[in-house]
Parts: structure tokens; C-alpha cells; sequence
């Protein structure tokens, strides 16, 4: 089969399309033949090798894997003896590492695509719409009623926030640019602010959860928009230096607010089943539909990256297989 392969760290420019080995079905798994699959910051970092904190994990001096994607929505070829969930034929969608192929096999993170959803679409969903309803929900404590702001709301996981924090009974303030106005508002948002004409630090309204994926502002800037008891939830960073990356935005923002009655907190999605299921049942009763900025085949995955890199995606970037 088909798959981009990285073998050392760099630029796009690095990525492969070679053959290699279709994955074998597990016993407790199920053989996916993608139809879709789609791009996350992660999978930028990981092709950068930074930051170079990060690569005690992921290897110090070339990747420990060389396969790249998470996102994926697909047709089961195959299922393990112990799956009895699935049978070939399946329309499916989760979330497995080496997403950028034309097989995965999955074990946990997957379940049955929508019949509203079309295979982009599904795939559009795993990675960047967990992180936001776990963020929410779980890190959030998000409440009916309570007013939130979503500072990049325009982006991959920013137009999953606005739309899961609105069926969750929020409402929703939504912070980007001149362009995106319209998109944003267009989802759900109640209000939406173009932080190019205002300072929505400076607003003087007062909000119960901030949910940042852009992480364009400095703690004393945050403070000003919190109520005492509020909670920022971090989900996002600027790229920052090569050591350190964006967890430099992290650490000052969670330092500065040490002593604050107000709570930081700062994460990372993890894919799970029941959450997926969660996002399933939401995705058919359309309270929320994804939003793609561009498509590209499997062999323009280079090109993806690039574009991701430039920061100023609406919604995702697809790669259809």
C-alpha cells in the first residue's frame, strides 16, 4: 500500500510517498481502507522535530516512527476474531497514528461515520474536535448559560469550540480575524469580535470560561476578561522557539496566575471511543458540521503541512485518499 513516510527531521520537503507492508488485522482490531484522512499541528511538529523538548518522546535524533496522521474516515475491509462491533463494509471514522496511508488497522478510537457526514467530513473531526469538547467539558467544567470566549475560533479546533460550547447551552464569544467574521458567526457564534479592530482584553465584559487555542495574550491580558472564579483553558500556543515551543506560552501563563483565584489549565486531547461516540451523536443531529478549508491528495500531504504551518487555515485541511 501506499503511505508518507519520514525518516528524519526537517521541512515538508522531507515526506515520501513509498509502498509499504498493509498493516495485519489484529485479533482486537479493524482494517480500515481510508478514504480520508486530515492535518493537525501535531503532525507539523512532528516533521520539525520541535520543539526539541518534545523530542524525548517522539526521538532525539530522527522520529521513532515513521508514519504520520491521526484523523481518518474509512470503508472496514476486515475485523479481528474478537470484533463484533463492525463487520466489512462499515462506513467508519477515529483516530489512529499513521493516518496518512491507504490501510490503517485501529483497535479503540473508531466508530460508525453518520450517514450526513461524507468521508471528509468525518475525517475532519477526530483529533482537533476531541480537543475541544474535552476542554470544554472535561477541563472547563463547562456550564448552560455561562458566557464563554473562544480566542481563535476560526481555526481547526476553534470552530469545533464554537459549535460544541453552543450545544452544550453556552454563550459563545468568538475572537478572529477580519475574514472570518462572517464564517464564525455563521456556526453558531452570538457575538464575534475582530481582534484587528478591537481588543477584546479591553472590552470590559467579563467572561466565565476563555478557551484559547490561539494563545495570543499574556496572562495580565486574560485576567481582565475573567470573572474571580473563571477558568482559561489552553488548548493552543504561537510556535515560540525551537527548545521550548509553544509550552513557553504555557509555562509563563500558568507561572503568572499561580495565586490567582481564577483557574489555568492547559492539556492534551486524548482519543478514546466513548468520546467519539459522543461526537458521532452530535455530528447526527447536526448540532455540529465541520468546516474544510482545503483538500489535497495523499501525495500533496508536503503541501498540506506547508499551508498548515502558515496559521491561517479556516477549519481543516483535508487529505482525501
Amino acid at each position: 500500500m501506499k503511505a508518507i513516510v519520514v525518516q528524519k527531521y526537517g521541512s515538508p520537503d522531507l515526506l515520501e510517498l513509498k509502498d509499504v507492508d498493509k498493516p495485519a488485522v489484529e485479533d482486537d482490531g479493524v482494517l480500515v481502507r481510508v478514504r480520508a484522512a486530515s492535518v493537525n499541528p501535531a503532525d507539523w511538529y512532528g516533521v520539525a522535530g520541535r520543539p526539541y523538548v518534545a523530542r524525548i518522546a517522539v526521538g532525539l535524533l530522527k522520529p521513532k516512527s515513521d508514519r504520520l496522521g491521526i484523523d481518518f474516515a474509512g470503508t472496514v475491509e476486515a475485523v479481528g476474531k474478537d470484533i463484533t462491533e463492525f463487520r466489512p463494509g462499515d462506513e467508519v471514522f477515529g483516530g489512529r497514528s499513521g493516518a496518512f496511508a491507504e490501510y490503517v488497522c485501529v483497535r479503540n478510537a473508531v466508530v460508525l461515520r453518520p450517514a450526513n457526514l461524507t468521508p471528509e467530513q468525518a475525517a475532519a473531526v477526530p483529533v482537533a474536535a476531541l480537543t475541544a469538547l474535552q476542554g470544554l467539558r472535561d477541563k472547563g467544567q463547562i456550564q448552560p448559560g455561562q458566557k464563554v470566549l473562544i480566542n481563535g475560533a476560526s481555526g481547526g479546533v476553534g470552530t469545533f469550540a464554537v459549535q460544541i460550547a453552543k450545544a452544550l447551552g453556552a454563550e459563545v464569544t468568538g475572537v478572529c480575524s477580519t475574514r472570518n467574521v462572517d464564517l464564525v458567526r455563521s456556526i453558531g457564534a452570538d457575538h464575534v469580535i475582530d481582534y484587528t479592530r478591537e481588543d477584546f482584553t479591553r472590552s470590559g465584559r467579563r467572561y466565565d470560561l476563555m478557551f484559547d487555542v490561539a494563545g495570543s495574550r499574556s496572562w495580565s491580558e486574560c485576567k481582565r476578561i475573567l470573572n474571580p472564579q473563571a477558568t482559561l483553558v489552553i488548548v493552543g500556543a504561537p510556535k515560540g522557539g525551537r527548545l521550548m515551543g509553544p509550552l513557553s506560552h504555557i509555562v509563563r501563563v500558568r507561572l503568572a496566575a499561580l495565586r490567582s483565584s481564577r483557574k489555568v489549565v492547559w492539556f492534551i486531547a486524548k482519543m478514546n471511543k466513548p468520546d467519539m461516540a459522543v461526537l458521532r451523536d452530535l455530528l447526527q443531529a447536526r448540532k455540529v458540521t465541520p468546516v474544510i478549508d482545503r483538500r489535497y491528495k495523499l501525495s500533496e500531504v508536503p503541501d498540506a503541512l506547508r499551508y498548515l504551518g502558515e496559521g491561517h487555515a479556516q477549519g481543516k485541511i483535508i487529505i482525501t485518499v
